[in-house]
């Protein structure tokens, strides 16, 4: 008969009363120190946390969740993890909801609304307390999961004129256009514009560069988009061919930082003199823009402010104060224009 094989009992999981017990101090105050933590003083806040260090506590959050109502979590979902532009927007919101208790999580969709309908349903499912979503374009099965389920939502970066629940961003569309108008008013006239990447944001972008140069008189005909994921590379490659078919371009004004960047690259390959030969700007303001040479022009994009206040209307919301999160709310942050070395003034 082989030997039986004894399973060794599962260490107890220390609770709140193994902390209260060893500090001589009530539940609730070990609870409110963990969980509320502005409801107790500095010094118990550290005493509780060295002494669950210690006793390697574990908060059981399922239990937390099914008594409070509450998960204490918020997912953010974006659409790409290399993007710097959603780096930021993730430090903006991470302090301000670790600091209230609150745990971020992070759902990646790949620019694809299918993948943001998977994900949202699965976050719904464990009953994250909010959802912040980057961008406006959503499925229908997305909107009707959120208007039933009373969850708190943000959509972040763009305008929002009947957002789902609330809004914070930016006006793409006049991002674009006040760049276009910067280049038509430095004298240039041949304005070309580079995208990639054919999201929502871009669109409006896109739109913006159309209104300055339709009104100023000026040709549309210098633009060239691709589907193609953004890259420094694809940037270079794509303003080759725009000279290549118009080389009396004096102006590209890019999407985005890293088409910028390889559109300057390539004139650099080139010998064209930016911005004598040829200005450029791109959009979103990245700490890149200031490290090239010349520094490039960029619509500067507050997307850790951004960030910071979806925290504090998802909170407020959370903390039961809805008459300064009403649904509907739309706030923008607004943008400023980088001249940097690459586009000069009038």
């Amino acid at each position: 008969m082989p030997p039986l094989h004894h399973t060794p009992p599962r260490p107890r999981r220390v609770t709140l009363a193994d902390i209260a017990a060893r500090l001589g101090v009530t539940k609730v105050t070990v609870s409110r120190a963990l969980n509320q933590p502005e409801k107790v003083s500095a010094a118990m806040r550290e005493r509780v946390r060295e002494c669950a260090r210690e006793l390697g506590y574990m908060p059981n959050r399922q239990a937390g969740s099914l008594a409070s109502g509450r998960s204490r979590l918020i997912a953010l979902l974006i659409p790409s993890l290399s993007n710097a532009v959603f780096s930021e927007l993730h430090r903006g919101l991470e302090a301000p909801l670790a600091a209230a208790g609150y745990q971020l999580l992070i759902g990646h969709t790949g620019y694809s609304m299918e993948e943001e309908e998977r994900l949202i349903e699965t976050w719904l499912s464990f009953g994250v307390d909010g959802l912040v979503l980057c961008g406006s374009r959503h499925s229908e099965r997305v909107t009707e999961m959120i208007a039933r389920s009373g969850c708190a939502v943000v959509e972040c970066m763009e305008k929002r004129e009947a957002p789902l629940d609330m809004a914070v961003g930016l006006d793409q569309h006049a991002a674009g256009r006040a760049m276009a108008e910067a280049m038509i008013e430095s004298g240039r006239r041949h304005i070309g514009f580079l995208a990639a990447r054919m999201d929502r944001r871009v669109e409006q972008r896109l739109a913006g560069w159309r209104a300055a140069v339709e009104a100023a008189g000026l040709s549309q005909e210098y633009l060239m988009t691709t589907p193609a994921p953004s890259s420094v590379k694809l940037g270079g490659e794509l303003l080759d061919e725009m000279l290549t078919r118009w080389p009396n371009l004096d102006a590209v004004f890019c999407c985005n930082d890293d088409l910028a960047a390889g559109a300057l690259f390539e004139c650099q390959r080139r010998g064209l003199e930016v911005p004598a030969r040829l200005a450029l700007a791109g959009f979103n303001g990245l700490e890149m823009t200031r490290g090239t040479w010349p520094a490039l022009a960029s619509v500067v994009t507050p997307r850790r402010e951004i960030g910071e206040r979806t925290a504090a209307l998802l909170l407020a919301r959370l903390s039961g104060d809805h008459a300064s999160t009403p649904r509907g709310l739309w706030e923008d942050l607004g943008f400023s224009l980088q001249r940097g070395g690459s586009l000069p003034r009038a």
